[in-house]
Protein backbone atom coordinates (compact mmCIF):
# COMPACT_ATOMS: atom_id res chain seq x y z
CA UNK A 1 0.00 0.00 0.00
CA UNK A 2 1.96 3.17 -1.21
CA UNK A 3 2.20 6.60 0.20
CA UNK A 4 0.53 8.20 -2.87
CA UNK A 5 0.48 12.14 -3.17
CA UNK A 6 -3.05 12.29 -2.53
CA UNK A 7 -2.46 10.42 0.54
CA UNK A 8 0.37 13.61 1.58
CA UNK A 9 -2.52 15.83 0.73
CA UNK A 10 -5.38 14.38 3.26
CA UNK A 11 -2.52 14.71 5.45
CA UNK A 12 -2.07 18.33 5.06
CA UNK A 13 -5.63 18.75 5.04
CA UNK A 14 -6.09 16.63 8.57
CA UNK A 15 -2.86 18.85 10.21
CA UNK A 16 -5.01 21.59 9.57
CA UNK A 17 -7.91 20.19 11.06
CA UNK A 18 -6.25 19.65 14.14
CA UNK A 19 -4.53 22.93 14.24
CA UNK A 20 -8.39 24.94 13.93
CA UNK A 21 -9.05 22.15 16.76
CA UNK A 22 -6.35 24.03 18.81
CA UNK A 23 -3.00 21.51 18.51
CA UNK A 24 0.05 23.87 18.68
CA UNK A 25 3.07 21.99 18.85
CA UNK A 26 5.20 22.10 15.71
CA UNK A 27 6.58 18.93 16.64
CA UNK A 28 3.46 16.86 16.91
CA UNK A 29 1.33 18.83 13.65
CA UNK A 30 4.52 17.47 11.06
CA UNK A 31 4.12 13.87 12.99
CA UNK A 32 0.84 13.60 12.13
CA UNK A 33 1.26 15.57 8.61
CA UNK A 34 3.94 12.59 8.10
CA UNK A 35 2.85 9.05 9.45
CA UNK A 36 0.97 7.13 6.72
CA UNK A 37 -1.68 6.56 8.76
CA UNK A 38 -3.53 4.39 6.29
CA UNK A 39 -1.30 1.93 6.81
CA UNK A 40 -2.49 1.22 10.08
CA UNK A 41 -5.99 0.94 8.74
CA UNK A 42 -7.06 -2.11 6.17
CA UNK A 43 -6.63 -1.11 3.27
CA UNK A 44 -10.91 -1.35 2.59
CA UNK A 45 -10.99 1.63 5.19
CA UNK A 46 -8.55 4.37 3.18
CA UNK A 47 -11.26 7.16 3.08
CA UNK A 48 -11.19 6.78 6.74
CA UNK A 49 -7.80 7.07 6.98
CA UNK A 50 -7.77 11.04 7.22
CA UNK A 51 -10.67 11.92 8.76
CA UNK A 52 -10.48 12.96 12.43
CA UNK A 53 -12.44 10.33 14.06
CA UNK A 54 -11.62 6.81 16.13
CA UNK A 55 -11.96 3.73 14.10
CA UNK A 56 -12.23 0.07 15.11
CA UNK A 57 -9.00 -2.28 14.10
CA UNK A 58 -8.42 -6.14 15.39
CA UNK A 59 -9.29 -7.26 19.14
CA UNK A 60 -12.69 -5.17 19.65
CA UNK A 61 -10.04 -2.26 19.94
CA UNK A 62 -9.70 1.21 18.09
CA UNK A 63 -7.23 3.59 16.09
CA UNK A 64 -7.14 6.82 18.16
CA UNK A 65 -8.79 9.75 16.73
CA UNK A 66 -6.34 11.86 15.54
CA UNK A 67 -7.37 14.82 17.64
CA UNK A 68 -6.62 12.70 20.85
CA UNK A 69 -3.31 11.50 19.76
CA UNK A 70 -1.81 15.10 19.08
CA UNK A 71 -4.03 16.13 22.09
CA UNK A 72 -2.37 13.33 24.20
CA UNK A 73 1.36 13.54 22.83
CA UNK A 74 1.21 18.14 23.24
CA UNK A 75 0.31 17.27 26.82
CA UNK A 76 3.15 14.69 27.43
CA UNK A 77 5.51 17.09 26.26
CA UNK A 78 7.75 15.08 24.85
CA UNK A 79 11.83 15.75 24.54
CA UNK A 80 14.24 14.42 22.02
CA UNK A 81 15.69 11.82 23.68
CA UNK A 82 12.78 11.23 26.51
CA UNK A 83 12.14 7.72 28.11
CA UNK A 84 8.73 7.16 27.19
CA UNK A 85 6.36 4.69 28.62
CA UNK A 86 3.34 3.64 26.31
CA UNK A 87 0.19 1.63 27.46
CA UNK A 88 -1.96 0.14 25.23
CA UNK A 89 0.09 -0.19 21.79
CA UNK A 90 -2.99 -1.01 19.72
CA UNK A 91 -2.70 -0.53 15.66
CA UNK A 92 1.09 1.77 17.13
CA UNK A 93 -0.16 4.62 15.26
CA UNK A 94 0.02 6.65 18.74
CA UNK A 95 3.61 4.34 19.35
CA UNK A 96 5.22 6.11 15.90
CA UNK A 97 4.01 9.95 16.63
CA UNK A 98 6.13 9.11 19.81
CA UNK A 99 9.02 8.05 17.82
CA UNK A 100 8.48 10.75 15.23
CA UNK A 101 9.29 12.99 18.03
CA UNK A 102 12.73 11.20 18.98
CA UNK A 103 11.70 9.72 21.93
CA UNK A 104 12.54 6.24 23.48
CA UNK A 105 9.66 4.33 23.42
CA UNK A 106 8.54 1.06 25.70
CA UNK A 107 4.76 0.32 25.02
CA UNK A 108 2.76 -2.54 26.28
CA UNK A 109 0.01 -4.46 24.76
CA UNK A 110 -1.97 -7.03 26.47
CA UNK A 111 -4.22 -7.93 23.56
CA UNK A 112 -1.77 -11.06 22.13
CA UNK A 113 -3.41 -10.70 18.25
CA UNK A 114 -2.85 -6.75 18.53
CA UNK A 115 0.30 -7.72 20.14
CA UNK A 116 1.86 -10.17 17.78
CA UNK A 117 0.51 -7.61 14.18
CA UNK A 118 1.89 -4.36 15.64
CA UNK A 119 5.41 -5.28 17.02
CA UNK A 120 5.97 -7.31 13.22
CA UNK A 121 4.41 -4.14 11.26
CA UNK A 122 6.39 -1.39 12.91
CA UNK A 123 9.77 -1.92 12.40
CA UNK A 124 8.34 -2.76 8.31
CA UNK A 125 7.74 0.95 8.16
CA UNK A 126 11.05 2.01 9.96
CA UNK A 127 10.07 2.66 13.71
CA UNK A 128 11.66 0.76 16.12
CA UNK A 129 10.59 0.93 19.83
CA UNK A 130 13.13 -0.03 22.22
CA UNK A 131 10.55 -2.55 23.70
CA UNK A 132 7.62 -4.19 22.54
CA UNK A 133 5.91 -5.95 25.30
CA UNK A 134 2.69 -8.41 25.69
CA UNK A 135 1.67 -7.86 29.42
CA UNK A 136 -0.41 -5.75 31.78
CA UNK A 137 -0.31 -2.22 31.48
CA UNK A 138 -1.52 -1.64 35.28
CA UNK A 139 1.39 -2.78 36.02
CA UNK A 140 3.88 -0.90 33.81
CA UNK A 141 7.18 -1.56 33.49
CA UNK A 142 9.43 -1.37 36.71
CA UNK A 143 12.82 -2.79 35.38
CA UNK A 144 13.04 0.29 33.11
CA UNK A 145 11.71 3.24 35.15
CA UNK A 146 12.00 6.21 35.79
CA UNK A 147 10.11 7.62 32.68
CA UNK A 148 10.03 11.06 30.89
CA UNK A 149 6.36 10.35 30.38
CA UNK A 150 3.69 7.52 30.17
CA UNK A 151 0.82 7.96 28.16
CA UNK A 152 -2.17 5.65 28.30
CA UNK A 153 -4.20 5.15 25.32
CA UNK A 154 -6.92 3.14 27.09
CA UNK A 155 -9.61 4.57 29.66
CA UNK A 156 -8.57 3.62 33.27
CA UNK A 157 -11.51 3.08 36.44
CA UNK A 158 -8.53 4.49 38.55
CA UNK A 159 -5.18 5.87 37.82
CA UNK A 160 -2.73 3.12 38.16
CA UNK A 161 -0.14 3.55 41.25
CA UNK A 162 2.87 1.65 39.69
CA UNK A 163 2.71 4.44 37.03
CA UNK A 164 2.67 7.27 38.80
CA UNK A 165 6.08 5.48 41.01
CA UNK A 166 7.81 4.55 38.07
CA UNK A 167 7.87 8.60 36.39
CA UNK A 168 11.23 10.47 37.18
CA UNK A 169 10.77 13.75 39.21
CA UNK A 170 9.09 15.85 36.94
CA UNK A 171 7.95 13.72 34.53
CA UNK A 172 4.31 13.12 33.40
CA UNK A 173 1.56 10.92 33.05
CA UNK A 174 -1.30 11.53 30.61
CA UNK A 175 -4.05 9.05 31.57
CA UNK A 176 -7.64 9.51 30.28
CA UNK A 177 -9.87 8.49 33.66
CA UNK A 178 -13.20 7.38 34.07
CA UNK A 179 -15.87 4.42 33.46
CA UNK A 180 -18.23 5.18 30.43
CA UNK A 181 -16.80 8.71 29.60
CA UNK A 182 -13.11 9.88 30.38
CA UNK A 183 -11.51 12.89 31.67
CA UNK A 184 -8.48 13.52 30.29
CA UNK A 185 -5.38 13.87 33.36
CA UNK A 186 -2.19 15.10 33.71
CA UNK A 187 -0.19 14.21 36.48
CA UNK A 188 3.48 16.06 37.06
CA UNK A 189 5.39 14.72 39.57
CA UNK A 190 6.61 17.48 41.79
CA UNK A 191 8.98 15.49 44.21
CA UNK A 192 8.90 11.79 45.95
CA UNK A 193 5.13 11.41 47.10
CA UNK A 194 3.89 15.09 45.60
CA UNK A 195 2.09 15.39 42.62
CA UNK A 196 0.32 17.74 40.51
CA UNK A 197 -3.21 17.22 39.07
CA UNK A 198 -4.99 18.73 36.02
CA UNK A 199 -8.01 17.62 34.08
CA UNK A 200 -8.66 18.61 30.53
CA UNK A 201 -11.81 17.62 29.14
CA UNK A 202 -14.07 14.06 28.34
CA UNK A 203 -12.95 11.45 25.69
CA UNK A 204 -13.92 8.19 25.20
CA UNK A 205 -12.30 5.62 25.17
CA UNK A 206 -11.83 2.03 24.51
CA UNK A 207 -11.38 0.45 28.63
CA UNK A 208 -7.95 -0.27 29.90
CA UNK A 209 -7.85 -4.24 30.90
CA UNK A 210 -6.47 -5.68 33.88
CA UNK A 211 -3.88 -8.77 33.23
CA UNK A 212 -3.16 -10.46 29.66
CA UNK A 213 -5.22 -12.48 27.57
Amino acid sequence: MNDTFRHKGLRQQLVNVLIDKGIKNEAVLKAIGKIPRHRFMDSGFLDHAYVDKAFPIAADQTISQPYTVAFQTELLNVKREDKILEIGTGSGYQTAVLLELGARVYTIERQKELFKKTSKFLPELGYRAKSFIFGDGYKGLPQEAPYDGIIVTAGAPFVPKPLLSQLKVGGRLVIPVGEDVQIMNLFIRKGPKEFEQHEFGEFRFVPLLEDKN
